[in-house]
């Protein structure tokens, strides 16, 4: 790698370390901001549900607008100064219905980031000759000294402080974002034509149903352990911790599997993801120690981090190659927006009507399922000659 390369890396590292950051705070934080705001955990569960929906609408939008305008870093700077100029209008909002209204500005740019900054880091990655993972994982890093520094410090202040940090990290991203190198993207375009050839697919269609089924289990936990720990009477910078674990524990598993994952086939691994996700919800389920429930974040290495890493690359396999824009678009849709969607509408009233035991022992139905269906899948799969491996 050249001096250039290596520039180029490091700046984009950095700005994915920060953009993680962000999305930490969001995560751990946001739902107790609401709290602090005085609002009850319908309200909350449906403000979580606002940005998965919007998503759907605003990752097409702007995907679609940096294909055509063919900049991808031109986009993520337009998208970060509104996010800042957003969060500065959230921080003075009081009412429900003001909060409502300035979240979904802020969710409609908020959101591409994230795809937009993947498919920056796939295509450097690619003309480089190097693995995605070693940009991606600097994400994983900032998270994790995200949910502890700044949970420390929220733990200090207060939730009410949380649309200021946030603020803040959003206009370090746009400094970083500014010396970015822009690229287009080389991959295929989006091709609707492409989706009914998608989905008649059973094994495409019965991989997302699942995909879909566990991704729920997921954001549950993500939207409600953060109210469940408080709930259980921890302090606000737990919450940062449990964060914190989670992330750190994502790290390693993705170094393993981009280095041995190819030995294994996907639908086993993902059956496995299925198990630990299970074992995770029903302990999270059944302890009533808020350090306890803490500690079950660190079965994310094995849920989580498996599921990522490996259901990208199964998709790859299963769908062809000029309809895999297509296909990961739709994933996209599943995993974060419908996804998203469902769990704060049935969590926010579980959590209201029954407590933290409901929503996490729903979150482990939901991966029983997902887990069984995977088996099946890939016991069905078994007489069938196996893919030829690649890595992402």
């Amino acid at each position: 790698m050249n001096r250039s390369d290596r520039q180029e890396t490091h700046v984009l590292r950095a700005y994915t370390f920060a953009i993680f950051m962000i999305s930490a705070v969001i995560i751990s934080y946001m739902p107790l901001y609401f709290k602090s705001l005085g609002f009850d955990s319908i309200q909350i569960g449906f403000l979580y549900s606002l940005g998965p929906l919007i998503s759907i609408v605003s990752n097409f939008i702007w995907g679609v607008t940096s294909d055509r305008l063919q900049t991808i870093k031109k986009v993520i700077l337009f998208l970060l100064t509104a996010v800042t100029i957003m969060a500065f209008f959230v921080s003075t909002a009081q009412s429900y219905a003001a909060v409502i209204v300035l979240m979904s500005a802020f969710n409609f740019f908020y959101y591409p980031i994230f795809p937009l900054t993947d498919s920056l880091s796939i295509v450097t990655a690619q003309a480089q000759g190097k693995s995605f993972i070693g940009i991606r994982v600097f994400g994983s890093i900032g998270f994790a000294v995200s949910a502890l520094l700044l949970g420390f410090l929220l733990g200090r202040l207060g939730a009410g402080y949380t649309i200021y940090v946030i603020l803040t990290l959003s206009l370090i991203s746009l400094v970083l974002a500014s010396f970015m190198k822009d690229r287009k993207a080389s991959v295929k375009k989006m091709e609707f034509g492409g989706l009914w050839t998608i989905l008649k697919q059973r094994d495409v269609l019965l991989f997302f149903l699942c995909a879909l089924l566990l991704a729920v289990a997921h954001r549950i936990n993500e939207a409600f352990i953060g109210l469940s720990i408080i709930m259980l009477g921890g302090p606000e910078s737990i919450v940062g911790y449990a964060w914190m674990i989670s992330a750190v524990s994502e790290i390693p598993i993705f170094f393993l599997l981009n280095a041995y994952g190819d030995r294994f086939r996907e639908l086993p691994l993902l059956t496995v993801s299925a198990v630990m996700y299970t074992l995770r919800f029903l302990i999270a389920g059944a302890v009533s120690d808020p350090y306890l429930l803490m500690g079950t974040q660190a079965v994310h290495s094995v849920s989580f981090g498996i599921f990522y890493f490996v259901a990208v690359r199964h998709l790859s396999h299963i769908i062809p190659e000029q309809y895999r824009a297509t296909g990961m678009a739709i994933y996209t849709i599943v995993w974060s927006s419908m996804a998203g969607l469902l769990s704060g509408a049935i969590g926010g009233p579980l959590l209201e009507a029954y407590g933290k035991d409901t929503v996490f022992y729903t979150a482990c139905g939901f991966a029983i399922v997902a887990g069984i269906g995977f088996f099946l899948m890939s016991w069905a799969g078994q007489k069938k000659p196996a893919h030829k491996r690649q890595s992402i």
